[in-house]
Parts: C-alpha cells; sequence; structure tokens
C-alpha cells in the first residue's frame, strides 16, 4: 500500500529528527584526495543507515546532515550535471551566448 503524503512528509520528519539526535562526536571526517590541511573544502563523514553529515573546513561546527535517500539524490544529481554552472559571460556577450 502506497503511503499519503501526510505518511510521507511525517515519516522524512521522523527520518530527520533521528538523524539529527545521533551524537557524532566521534565520527572520523574525510576530505577529497589531494586537499591540504590549510585549504578551504568540504568534509563528510559516514554515519549509520547510509546517512552522511557534511561540514566546511572552515565551519566546523556547523555540520548538514543527509539520509542516505537525501545523499544519493545528491550524488546522482551531481553525476548528471544537475549543478553545473553556466560559464559566466565574458566582457561585451550577452548571457547564454
Amino acid at each position: 500500500m502506497a503511503e499519503t503524503e501526510a505518511e510521507i512528509r511525517a515519516r522524512k520528519e521522523r527520518e530527520r529528527d533521528e538523524l539529527y539526535a545521533l551524537d557524532i562526536s566521534g565520527v572520523q571526517w574525510h576530505c577529497a584526495p589531494g586537499t591540504e590541511e590549510h585549504e578551504e573544502r568540504v568534509e563528510i563523514a559516514y554515519l549509520p543507515d547510509g546517512a552522511v553529515a557534511m561540514r566546511s573546513s572552515l565551519d566546523p561546527d556547523t555540520v548538514l546532515r543527509y539520509t542516505e535517500a537525501e545523499w544519493r539524490a545528491f550524488v546522482l544529481g551531481a553525476r548528471d550535471g544537475e549543478f553545473d554552472l553556466e560559464p559566466a559571460p565574458r566582457d561585451g556577450e550577452a548571457a547564454g551566448q
């Protein structure tokens, strides 16, 4: 039986509450290979049940947490170019040319 919109919303809210209730003080943070310790970089940590935490190396106290489904959607979207930026117009060129 398919979930109703209200049931989906309630489940997602419950998952998010559980995710943010996790103690992540001891997780191991990872960054892209080749980044230097002093460089600004995105760091991720793997959490239980496929969830992922993400933070900036410049602001390690601010942590975003994603369920497995949210993280999978982000990764697949990035692979498909969903977040690619349009190149900035050069001098004298209109946007979109």
